[in-house]
């Protein structure tokens, strides 16, 4: 096992879902304590049973990280638990799309500006407040191609939440680095997740859809944007503050 981030405590949201899956598995595979949050128990636990089943340390929370007091809680458990807080991948989000913003349905605004941006930035504030105060850390945040650095008709509420989250972490990183506190974020684009798939969407349907958007031809494996977080989390990328790494396969070259 490569102990890259032996002694480290690792907290990932959406960590459920695929790519949070994904990276939280590499987290551990490099040494990490990996501390698997959640909105849905289910996949908190089978996460946290895949590193466990491969040798590595984990532990499971679930949180809601449109709450504060569920994200502070989601922080203080991590920290009580494994002894302290070194890494964060703020990956929790949500997708909408179709639809014009002259029919957007609010509430589907709401909700996805609330998951997808008020998330990192609840997730940041507490995150932040222990790591200031206990000699640093890394952060990274999930933004998107669509975004700050790509547009597309009908996504309107995601694309505004991730570009929010672009800013947030540039904003963040300005702040915190005194402290000894690195907040980057990833920009993937598509990603071979149930995300990339539109209702009823074959793979084959889907591949063929997405290829003539992407230079490289292809969506991402969840390994190649996991490898892009590690990178970020670790020493390797000391040097790096307040960067929004696309991966992108060129979309938005």
């Amino acid at each position: 096992m490569n102990a890259q981030f032996a002694d480290k405590v690792v907290l990932v949201t959406g960590a459920g879902g695929v790519l949070g899956r994904t990276t939280s598995l590499a987290f551990a595979q490099q040494g990490a304590t990996v501390v698997v949050a959640d909105v849905n128990q289910a996949g908190v636990d089978e996460t946290v049973a895949q590193i466990q089943a491969q040798g590595g340390a984990a532990s499971g929370v679930v949180v809601d990280v449109t709450d504060s007091e569920s994200v502070k809680a989601m922080v203080d458990t991590a920290v009580s638990r494994h002894g302290g807080l070194h890494v964060a991948f703020n990956n929790a989000g949500i997708l909408d799309g179709g639809t014009p913003v002259g029919h957007h349905d609010e509430d589907v605004w709401n909700r996805v500006i609330s998951v997808n941006l008020t998330g990192v930035f609840l997730a940041l504030k507490h995150e932040t407040a222990h790591m200031a105060a206990h000699g640093g850390g890394a952060i990274v945040n999930t933004a998107s191609n669509l975004g700050a650095h790509w547009r597309l008709a009908g996504m309107s509420a995601y694309s505004t939440s991730k570009a929010g989250v672009s800013f947030l972490t540039r904003t963040a990183a300005l702040e915190y680095i005194r402290y000894g506190v690195r907040v980057n974020a990833i920009s993937p684009g598509p990603i071979d997740t149930p995300m990339s798939y539109l209702q009823g969407e074959s793979r084959e349907q889907r591949d063929a859809r997405i290829a003539p958007s992407v230079p490289l031809g292809r969506v991402a494996d969840p390994q190649e944007v996991a490898n892009a977080v590690l990178w970020l989390s670790s020493e390797k990328s000391s040097y790096v503050v307040g960067h929004d790494h696309v991966i992108d396969g060129g979309a938005t070259a």
